[in-house]
């Protein structure tokens, strides 16, 4: 289980976004639970990784963010960290600092942070495989297998064009024309592995929430269309006007449209058994799930039980265990409905539920 984020700051030594008294809650009670759940703390994320960059460029910012990071871990009691770094070699919020060696950079953080440390296993939260100094992805990563206990696949959020809807985290695109493949499970699982990432070692992780899209009734019975609505995007189950803002670049952003699992149910797109409460439909090429409220006009991309068990129509759950892959890691577990999504995921991978 993870807290999550501490952020980055152009001082290597200074990590901030920590709440003291949150962070020693989440671990007290991750470690009183009758499972004994390893509290882990996030670095980066997507408004927290401005200067990873900054602090992996040198030796000694290495040195100093390392030590950082250890102090957190003693002070609170962790058992792990995560690294979050959106993306390194690679910009994507805006202004990010970014630098051509930040992978290389980012595995000699690793090996130092291992032998100062050779108990701490690290993890990282990507999704193609590291950027080399050539701004493709890189074709060996063999060397990052060594000092990562494993890393969690972030194959969600990948949502369609500006212009059309699409699968918040889809299973497969090969059946998509080439202008609306964005990325998916399959193929970015196998780049890993072909990058001689071990499978064993790989996470796939699943969202706990949908994209939302305001489209017409025309537009949402031609499944082929289903084009937009570009007069504003609806609100998400927690969005609330004091949600817009700035980004860290100092960009303005709008609502999310995000629907957690369980705000679909509160907000009446679910029953409370977590069946569709309007038109639904699953796509079987995705692996997706689809809800339409004809009355709001709002159609959400999501999972269900349906995308997540083989047994049903869905892959996702089987895909894990079809290919050894480490397990599963949710994005996250507050957005389900009574545990539906993590139950499904159990039953489709054969491993007892939790209570």
């Amino acid at each position: 289980m993870v807290y999550a984020f501490a952020l980055t700051t152009p001082d290597p030594g200074n990590i901030t976004g920590v709440d003291e008294g949150l962070l020693k809650d989440f671990v007290d009670t991750a470690k009183q639970n009758v499972r004994s759940i390893n509290p882990i703390i996030v670095a980066g994320g997507w408004s927290g990784s401005q200067y990873f960059s900054t602090v992996v460029s040198t030796s000694d910012n290495r040195t100093k963010f390392i030590s950082a990071i250890l102090n957190l871990v003693t002070k609170y009691d962790l058992d792990g960290i995560d690294f979050d770094s959106e993306y390194p070699g690679h910009q994507e919020i805006g202004c990010n600092v970014v630098h051509s060696d930040d992978s290389a950079n980012f595995l000699l953080l690793l090996q130092d942070l291992r032998k100062k440390n050779p108990v701490l296993e690290p993890t990282a939260a990507v999704v193609a495989p590291f950027t080399g100094p050539d701004g493709n992805p890189m074709t060996d990563v063999s060397d990052f297998a060594k000092v990562l206990d494993r890393i969690e696949l972030m194959v969600y959020d990948i949502r369609s064009s500006k212009t059309n809807v699409g699968p918040n985290a889809p299973l497969s695109e090969d059946w998509a024309p080439s202008r609306f493949q964005f990325g998916s499970v399959k193929p970015i699982v196998a780049q890993w592995t072909e990058a001689n990432f071990p499978a064993q070692q790989i996470v796939l992780g699943l969202a706990a929430y949908g994209h939302s899209y305001t489209v017409t009734p025309e537009a949402a019975i031609n499944q082929s269309s289903r084009s937009l609505n570009m007069g504003g995007g609806p609100a998400g189950s927690s969005d609330t006007p004091d949600d817009l803002g700035t980004d860290p670049c100092g960009n303005p952003y709008g609502l999310s449209g995000v629907f957690t699992f369980k705000g679909l149910a509160t907000e009446g797109f679910l029953e409370p058994n977590g069946n569709a409460n309007h038109n639904y439909a699953i796509d079987p090429c995705s692996s997706t799930s689809f809800v339409y409220d004809q009355v709001t006009h709002v159609m959400v991309s999501y999972d269900d039980a349906k995308s997540f068990d083989s047994t049903v129509q869905g892959l996702k759950g089987n895909f894990i265990t079809e290919n050894k892959l480490a397990g599963f890691a949710m994005w996250d577990a507050t957005g389900d409905h009574n545990d539906f999504l993590l139950d499904t995921l159990h039953s489709a991978m054969g491993i007892e539920n939790c209570e």
